[in-house]
């Protein structure tokens, strides 16, 4: 199995082409950004794709940004992934990454809404993975966990540092048992977070080892798993990102780390993890 790394688009204002040579030159594989909603726009990156032969991996969101329409109901958030997992095939993307559905549904909504976006997903030929993200229906791993008991097919993006936020502390209590859901991830967002955010001001930093360190474990362990289950390729991309994610000083509101260095420094220390832990699943 090889790791193929990933650079977000989160946060950027530049070209994407500038994005495209910077990623390049750091050693990334490909590009995840979302779906362009716009039919010129979504062309013109289609065009932008195919040109320079880049893996991307497309996200979108349901009703119909990062937060949901609090007032929409799953009918609605369905109807709005019908339409975007439509317009991702477009760009053939190597997989669709969806934050889906709202925290505030009662579970049987939530087993209805995950039922169907899986028939909506084979409808469409894509591999949907759905994101844990707060405000969103996978918001803590509990309720993540019954909904893989009512659907074991649903497929998912790890980005476990929402769930140390909503939980407000490292997920390594012996009672923490996520291998279920550890064996139905597909992809991997790595941000550090830690108990009152979801993002550390800098990974490297020995006062978040500790933070670090359970990360990098939660990854190894679904990086095992993929080789059990026969993957080829485990994808990744670091995650750090802005939005009040970004720490910065007050009153100048300056950053306290450059956000790509940031995301570089998280890629190149996932291949070196990566490169430990093929060497040791083989001795």
């Amino acid at each position: 199995m090889k790791l193929e790394i990933f650079r977000t688009l989160w946060g950027y204002t530049a070209s994407k082409t500038q994005a495209m040579e910077e990623l390049l030159e750091a050693g990334f594989d490909g590009m995840e950004a979302r779906l362009p909603l716009e039919g010129g726009e979504r062309a013109e990156f289609g065009a932008f794709l195919r040109s320079n032969r880049l893996p991307y991996i497309s996200t979108v969101f349901t009703a119909y940004n990062v937060l949901p329409e609090q007032a929409a109901p799953v009918a609605e958030h369905l109807d709005d992934l019908d339409n975007k997992l439509a317009w991702a095939a477009e760009l053939s993307p190597r997989f669709v990454n969806v934050l889906a559905g709202n925290d505030r549904w009662q579970l049987p909504q939530q087993v209805d809404f995950f039922g169907r976006a899986l028939e909506l997903a084979q409808k469409h030929g894509q591999t949907c993975c759905f994101e844990t993200h707060r405000s969103r229906s996978l918001f803590n791993p509990w309720v993540t966990l019954e909904l893989i008991r009512q659907l074991p097919d649903l497929r998912f993006t790890s980005d476990i540092s929402h769930w140390i936020v909503t939980c407000e502390r490292l997920l390594d209590d012996p009672e923490d048992d996520l291998s279920a859901f550890v064996d139905r991830v597909h992809h991997i967002q790595a941000r550090v977070g830690y108990d009152q955010g979801p993002q550390v001001p800098h990974p490297a930093a020995p006062e978040y080892a500790k933070e670090l360190a359970f990360h990098q474990q939660h990854w190894e362990a679904i990086w095992r798993s993929q080789q059990a289950r026969g993957f080829q390729v485990s994808t990744l991309t670091p995650e750090f990102g802005a939005d009040g994610y970004l720490h910065h000083l007050p009153f100048t509101n300056v950053p306290v780390a450059d956000l790509w260095s940031l995301n570089v420094w998280m890629a190149k220390a996932q291949r070196e993890h990566f490169k430990r832990f093929t060497h040791s699943s083989r001795t």
